[in-house]
Formats: structure tokens, C-alpha cells, sequence
């Protein structure tokens, strides 16, 4: 009767000083990868898995983990049978030999056939081991694996991690997983908060891991901290008749910096709210990660709530000690902005010869002048309205001003926020103010876009002009290398021209911007825009691959042109729904036909005639063909001026029955070499004609 293996629960928990908060999830996402995949390999059964952290522990459950490794049975071979056997059946020495090395039974042994004859075989089983000892032996190493932006030593120990360990505790069910790592070694303790209860709490089943902690004042686990903390702040702001400003990435930053989160409110002196909303709240958020609050009109009041780590017996005490802090803070800010605002933002254009952008690219005072000859490009491109392409013009004169400003300089998140706020105070048009700030858009993968037509010309000539640069520079990406956030740049162009409808060419503005680098011969010119275009071709093909098209649609559509944005996105909705008719499949067929033949034609009708002489057909099919080429050529044009492109799609797709007609009554390679050719010139028509969508050889 088969035993049935006992399930446990599986804790680890690794104490160390305090860590960085943006270290604690990266880590517990690699030690549940790490310790999972390991637990795997070494054949030991495990269902799910939970993790917990804080500042000054990772800890991870496993749950349903086999208290014994599964058996692993192998097949070995072994010598050919004519050499294991002799010719009475016996073994011979060397299956002896085999059956000894392989410590199996000589009856044990069978004979395989293999591609290469037959072999002499046996199945070997090894007993699976307790998992406790497998766990005593993969643990500290898998400790050490975890990766951090920053690792240190300690005393004379031979180990690296983000901070010295203090502590670790292990256990399978009830029973204590036993080693040492450096000098510690584990045990079925934890620690309770450093200041409320910095005692040992013993851990007697991994269950009891979480509640234990609470009694200690530690909420291990970060989801209920945050709620927690969630909850406590919309509380206390209501009670000051506001709401906090949303900053779920402010909410992240502090739950991983505390234990046992206390919020508390405050208050500063109305006076501060004479300097800007934003610069305020980034006061409060970067330097103290206090939380902003608002009221029913969004404005800011004179208030605050900190996330303090402990429950002080005068919570007084620690409120005055947020308030002086921030107080301090507050006066840096107003004394910055105050500054600022008594300087021109044209003055600080002057300033920014004094900027690099980056060695090899020159200064900011540099790049500023190819945003403005790139902005005026754009707008000639894209409208006739002289005012918008004046606004333009000083938009880009002025978007990178800010940068040499005090509160900028204390800020940088500010950089573009300051700016508009610069230009509107210097009496700047509202649309260049706001174009200002709206050029570093979008900031991140998927962030808000320019909403404006002259903030989204001018986000276009900066991001170009970087990548440009950066080509010219030498600076290209690679794999997982990205410095200069080239990659992000370039979706961030491709998206503000699909949601603007911009449909310039993309490979103009390239050369364009080339062009104002010290690039004086045409060739190399032409070289590196072929790279910058491959460059953003992927990121297109990236794009709509990631909104779920078929690679092979993507991949026909994008090898034909990238150019036109838009236009890429709607011949690729046209040819996605034109593969979902019921006889795509013998469509795209026919038509890779049509293009295996031109390409084998190439090399001995590379100068033939292009044009299509209808004296030299002789078959029907021929002029059938060519007569529903014109008329759908014809359609086809009306249809793309009208931006139906669907429907151009489809009428081209009914060139198959006339193709198809055209390959059954004629031999497109006739003897006849006038002939030949015509024939290859009128399918070379054809092929161009939906080679204006994809090229169907890659579907």
C-alpha cells in the first residue's frame, strides 16, 4: 500500500537592517521565482506561494510542500546487445560491467531499439529524500541569489547583501530547517518592532507567522499596510474637510518604509500657498514623503498627513517634529520660486550654453536651436495656420529653459511643470505655456500624451532630435541597455503621431534632424536615417504587436512602410479583417505567387519594359486581368483619398479570381521574350498595387 506523503507550509524569513523601500518587492519577486524554480528542479511538490516584507524583513510562504522528494527514475543505456550478450543469451562481461557501474540487478536489464540498433537498458530509480534536508542545502545559497540594485559585506564575512542579516528564521511545518549563513543561524524566531516589542517571538508553525507579528506591531504582509494606510489618510483628510491627492506611487513608497504605520496630520502656515500647487506638493512628497491634501476644488490646503513607524505616547510631539521639518522645506521652495520668477524665462535660453546635453552632442543652448528648426519643420508640415507655427516656434525656444531655474534644480521632477508656469507668468501665450510642460509627454510607457497641437510638434522635435543624436553619437541601444530611454522616446513619437492623425514622413523628419548634426556627407546622412527608421520600425511593430495583432500581419505591413503612421495602423485593422474571410487563406496564396514569380524574373528582366502593352496579350485572361487592374486601381485611389481602407483592401482582393484565371490560361515565362516580359510587367502592376498595403509573401 502506497504511503501518502505529508503537505507542509514552508516559511523563510530573512531579517536584516533596514533596506531601501523600492528594494523590498523586486526582492520578494525574485525569491519566490528563485525558491520556486528550485523547489521544481529538486523534484519536491509545492502548491502556492505568499510573500510578506518590510524594511526589516523578506519573508516568503510556500504552502502544500512535500515532506519528501518524489522518486526520480532514469533510463540508462548501455552497450549494444551483440556486446552485452554473447551468443546464448548470457551477459558478457561487459553487460556485467554495466549492470555493476549502473548498481542495478543483472535481471533488472532489458534491450531497447534505438535509431541506431539495439542497446542493452535499465530503468534505475532513486529514492526521493526527506525535504528537509534538500531545504537545509538549497536555502542559504538561494538567500544569497536574491539581486539588489546595491549589496555590501560585513565584518570578515564572505557574503554580500543589501544590508547585514541579523536573523533567519526557517521551518517546514513544525519542524526547524537547520543551517548557518555567515554567522547566523536559523531558528523558529522572528523579531517584533524595533521600538514597540524588539523581543524574540518564538514561531512555532508557519501559520501562526502573521498574527504573532501583528501582537508585535508589524503588519508583515503589504497589502493589508497599504490598506491600512489607504484607509487611515482618506479618514484624517476628511476630518480636515479634504480628500488626499491621489499618489498611488507616494502610497507604494511608504508602506515599504514602515512597519506599523501611525498617520498623522498637520498643518503649515497659509502663507506657503502663495507658491504653486506643484511645487508644494513636491516639497512634501519627495523630501518627506508626506501625503498632500486637497479640497472639493482641487486646491491645496494648508495641510498634510505623515506616515510616521511608530505609536508615540505623545503623538503631539511627533506632529510638531513633521511640521518643523517641513516648515524648513517650505521655505527653500519659496525662496527658490520667488528667485526664479524676477528672471526672464529668455534669459535662461542664455543660460543653457552653459547645459550640457550630453559630451559628444554639444550644450542645451545647442539642442534648443534644433528644436526650433525642427518645430518650424513640423509645422509646415502639418498646418497653414501662421500663428500656431509661431507659437511653435517659441514653444520650442523655451521648453528647455526651466532647467536652469532654483526650483527645478531642487526639483527635477518639475522640469516642463516650471516652465509653463515661467512662461505664463512672463506673459507667454497660453498655448506656448502650455506646449512647454506638454513637451516631456509622455513621461513613462504608457503615460498621458500632448493634448495640444503645438505641444505635441514640439514633443516630436525633442524626442526625435535625442534619438537622432544619439544614432549620430554612436549611442544606440542594446538589449536590455537603453541610457538615454531611446526606445521609450521613440513609441512616444509614434503615439503622439497616430492620436494626432499626423501624417508626415516620418523618414523626412529623420533626415531632417540629421541634418542638423555635423554630418556633412550625404551617404553617411542616408546610413544613419536607415538605422533611426529600422530603429522606430521596430518600435511600431512592438506597438501593434503588443495591441494584439498577428506577427505575420505586422510583420507584412511594417515591411512595406512605416513612414505614415496612421496610415500603418489602418492597413493593419484592414488586412487583420480581411484575414478573417473564409477563403484568405488561397487569397494570400495567389498573391505570393505573383510575387515569387517577379522576384525570380528579377535578375534577367531587371531593364525589361515596365510598361503594359496590350497589343502582345493573346490569351482573354490577359486582357480580363488588365482591364480589372485599371478598374480597380482606379477604386482603389478614391477610396484611400477618403481613407477607406477597408474597402480598397477588399477591392483589391477581388484581383484574385482574374489572377487566378490569368495563371490557369497562360505561361507567364513564354518563349517569346516581348511576351514575357508584358506578362511580367502586368503581374509587377498588380503586385504593386497590394504591395500599397503588405507584402503578402509574409502571411
Amino acid at each position: 500500500m502506497k504511503t501518502e506523503v505529508k503537505m507542509e507550509t514552508l516559511l523563510l524569513e530573512i531579517g536584516m537592517e533596514e533596506i531601501p523601500a523600492g528594494y523590498i518587492e523586486p526582492a520578494l519577486k525574485a525569491l519566490s521565482a528563485i525558491l520556486m524554480q528550485r523547489l521544481t528542479d529538486e523534484r519536491i511538490k509545492h502548491g502556492n506561494y505568499k510573500t510578506f516584507g518590510t524594511p526589516r524583513r523578506l519573508c516568503i510562504c510556500i504552502y502544500d510542500v512535500s515532506a519528501k522528494q518524489d522518486s526520480l527514475t532514469t533510463e540508462i543505456i548501455g552497450p549494444p546487445e551483440k556486446i552485452g550478450f554473447d551468443g546464448n543469451g548470457q551477459l558478457t562481461i561487459a553487460g556485467k560491467k554495466f549492470a555493476e557501474k549502473a548498481c542495478i540487478s543483472p535481471e533488472s536489464i532489458n534491450v531497447k531499439q534505438t535509431e541506431k540498433g539495439s542497446y542493452l537498458c535499465a530503468l534505475k530509480t532513486e529514492s526521493g529524500i526527506e525535504s528537509k534536508t534538500v531545504l537545509k542545502r538549497i536555502l542559504p545559497q538561494i538567500i544569497l541569489q536574491i539581486p539588489f540594485p546595491k549589496v555590501m559585506k560585513w565584518a570578515d564575512l564572505d557574503i554580500k547583501f543589501a544590508r547585514p542579516i541579523q536573523s533567519v528564521a526557517a521551518l517546514l511545518g513544525r519542524q526547524l530547517i537547520s543551517f548557518e549563513l555567515g554567522n547566523i543561524k536559523s531558528s523558529g524566531n522572528t523579531f517584533g518592532h524595533r521600538f514597540l516589542c524588539p523581543g524574540k517571538i518564538k514561531i512555532s508553525h508557519p501559520d501562526e507567522y502573521i498574527e504573532k507579528l501583528k501582537k508585535a506591531f508589524v503588519l508583515a504582509d503589504i497589502d493589508e499596510r497599504k490598506n491600512s494606510i489607504k484607509e487611515h489618510i482618506a479618514q484624517i483628510a476628511a476630518k480636515l474637510d479634504g480628500n488626499v491627492l491621489k499618489d498611488d506611487e507616494l502610497v507604494d513608497v511608504v508602506t515599504n518604509l514602515v512597519e506599523y504605520p501611525v498617520p498623522v496630520a498637520g498643518s503649515f502656515d497659509r502663507s506657503y500657498l502663495e507658491v504653486p500647487d506643484e511645487v508644494l506638493i513636491n516639497s512634501m512628497r519627495e523630501h518627506q514623503k508626506y501625503f498632500a491634501i486637497i479640497d472639493a476644488n482641487k486646491r491645496l490646503l494648508p495641510n498634510f498627513i505623515a506616515v510616521s513607524n511608530t505609536q508615540a505616547k505623545n503623538m503631539q510631539v511627533v506632529v510638531k517634529g513633521h511640521e518643523r521639518v517641513l516648515k524648513a522645506r517650505l521655505e527653500d521652495a519659496r525662496f527658490f520660486y520667488k528667485n526664479d520668477i524676477h528672471i526672464s524665462p529668455d534669459d535662461w535660453v542664455e543660460k543653457l550654453k552653459g547645459v550640457l546635453f550630453q559630451a559628444k552632442l554639444g550644450t542645451m543652448y545647442e539642442k534648443t536651436q534644433r528644436l526650433e528648426k525642427l518645430s518650424q519643420y513640423l509645422a509646415d508640415e502639418i498646418t497653414d495656420d501662421a500663428q500656431i507655427k509661431k507659437q511653435a516656434l517659441r514653444a520650442a525656444r523655451l521648453c528647455k529653459a526651466d532647467l536652469v531655474s532654483q526650483v527645478v534644480g531642487e526639483f527635477p521632477k518639475l522640469q516642463g511643470i516650471m516652465g509653463r508656469i515661467y512662461a505664463a507668468n512672463a506673459g507667454e501665450d497660453k498655448n506656448v505655456s502650455i506646449a512647454v510642460e506638454e513637451h516631456y509627454r509622455p513621461a513613462y510607457s504608457g503615460g498621458e500624451l500632448p493634448e495640444t497641437t503645438i505641444g505635441s510638434m514640439v514633443a516630436i522635435a525633442d524626442k526625435i532630435d535625442s534619438i537622432c543624436g544619439c544614432f549620430s553619437a554612436g549611442l544606440i541601444p542594446t538589449g536590455a541597455s537603453d541610457p538615454y530611454a531611446l526606445r521609450r522616446q521613440g513609441i512616444g513619437i509614434i503615439q503622439i503621431m497616430l492620436a494626432k492623425g499626423f501624417s508626415f514622413s516620418l523618414r523626412s523628419l529623420i533626415e531632417k534632424s540629421l541634418s542638423l548634426f555635423e554630418i556633412k556627407d550625404a551617404i553617411e546622412i542616408t546610413g544613419r536615417a536607415d538605422n533611426v527608421y529600422g530603429f522606430l520600425q521596430s518600435r511600431i511593430s512592438h506597438l501593434l504587436t503588443e495591441e494584439g495583432y498577428a506577427k505575420n500581419v505586422v510583420s507584412a505591413i511594417v515591411s512595406i512602410s512605416v513612414s505614415h503612421v496612421p496610415d500603418v495602423w489602418k492597413r493593419t485593422i484592414a488586412l487583420e479583417k480581411l484575414k478573417a474571410v473564409s477563403d484568405f487563406e488561397q487569397l494570400a496564396t495567389t498573391f505570393k505567387r505573383v510575387v515569387n514569380i517577379i522576384k525570380k524574373s528579377a535578375p534577367e528582366n531587371a531593364g525589361c519594359e515596365t510598361n503594359i502593352n496590350e497589343g502582345l496579350f493573346e490569351k482573354e485572361c490577359e486582357s480580363a486581368l488588365f482591364s480589372a487592374y485599371k478598374d480597380i486601381k482606379i477604386r482603389v485611389s478614391e477610396n484611400l483619398l477618403q481613407g477607406a481602407y477597408e474597402q480598397s483592401l477588399l477591392d483589391i482582393a477581388s484581383l484574385r479570381t482574374p489572377v487566378d484565371a490569368f495563371f490557369d490560361g497562360v505561361l507567364v515565362m513564354a518563349e517569346d521574350e516581348n511576351i514575357r516580359n508584358n506578362r511580367i510587367a502586368l503581374l509587377r502592376a498588380i503586385s504593386d498595387l497590394f504591395a500599397l498595403f503588405a507584402d503578402f509573401s509574409k502571411l
